[in-house]
């Protein structure tokens, strides 16, 4: 068995959840799935999954040998692409996640975009508001929006993003508009994500935080559906920048507090060192961060 199509098959059983689903992926049986896994597992003297009867999970000793089996994919990959010349025609598949909302709205089409450019490149992106382990989930590229936790990380600021609160034109007149932040306890609050009645925070206008304890009348976890719920005038919402543009253009949201909100959250690009070093993956962080730079919901400082 070729070591590398062995690692290549633990970690479609990883990332499938079970022997079958992998098979499929890999257009295998799933005896011979079940057989390299055995082997493997033999070879090395540890148990690489706990098995149910309806999912594979990595043990603790099978999730750390995953870090280093994709380690050693990713290294092999990127070897044969410089081997190859890669530079004359870029060749290849790109993992790289996003968060959702921002993602779908304004990474997917700049990466269809930028598919239609270098035919020889595939991409695989992932939406999630989760904040993903890129060395653990081997991905080769993150659009981050805050700050990167990960020291590792080599990363490149495209932009920033404001954080503001927002109701509708027709919630405000029949409420009124709060000039300070104390005057939001009046007002009727819609609250996404998943930290049930988390405190919104806001500045003193002084630069101290205020925390403005939040009983919010309805609670969604995703933005889009709480800007929805703002839109037709039942309370106010915080948002992020990108996600009401639109919507002050054309006079559907209004923003409030302005000078009371916090400082802009930085936006960036982020990647695992070396992988920078694939011309693919270079290409895509040259391209990507032109076309951010340029987004009119992004601010440049």
């Amino acid at each position: 068995m070729d070591r590398l199509t062995e690692l290549a098959t633990f970690l479609a059983v990883l990332d499938h959840g079970g022997f079958a689903p992998a098979a499929r992926a890999l257009r295998k049986s799933p005896p011979t799935v079940t057989r390299v896994i055995s082997d493997l597992e033999q070879r090395i003297g540890v148990r690489l999954f706990d098995r149910t009867s309806r999912r594979c999970i990595a043990t603790e000793q099978g999730s750390r040998f995953a870090q280093d089996a994709r380690a050693v994919l990713a290294s092999y990959d990127e070897a044969i692409s410089i081997a190859a010349g890669e530079a004359g025609s870029p060749q290849g598949h790109i993992r790289m996640t996003a968060p959702y909302f921002f993602g779908r709205q304004h990474i997917a089409p700049s990466i269809l975009r930028f598919l239609e450019l270098n035919p020889g490149i595939s991409v695989e992106l992932d939406l999630a508001d989760r904040v993903k382990d890129l060395h653990a989930d081997g991905l080769d590229l993150a659009v981050r929006i805050g700050p990167i936790a990960d020291v590792t990380l080599l990363a490149t600021r495209v932009g920033w993003l404001k954080r503001v609160i927002v109701g509708s034109p027709a919630y405000l007149a029949k409420h009124g508009i709060p000039k300070l932040p104390a005057e939001l306890s009046a007002h009727s609050k819609i609250q996404h994500g998943y930290h049930v009645n988390a405190p919104w925070q806001l500045t003193s206008g002084r630069g101290r935080i205020v925390q403005v304890p939040v009983q919010a009348r309805f609670t969604v976890n995703q933005a889009d559906a709480a800007l929805a719920a703002a839109r037709a005038g039942h309370g106010l919402v915080t948002a992020l920048s990108y996600q009401v543009h639109d919507d002050f253009k054309g006079g559907t949201l209004v923003r409030i507090l302005e000078e009371f909100e916090l400082e802009p959250l930085p936006v960036w690009l982020t990647w695992p060192e070396g992988r920078d070093r694939l011309l693919r993956v270079r290409m895509a962080i040259q391209f990507l961060t032109e076309k951010l730079r340029h987004l009119d919901v992004i601010a440049a400082q």
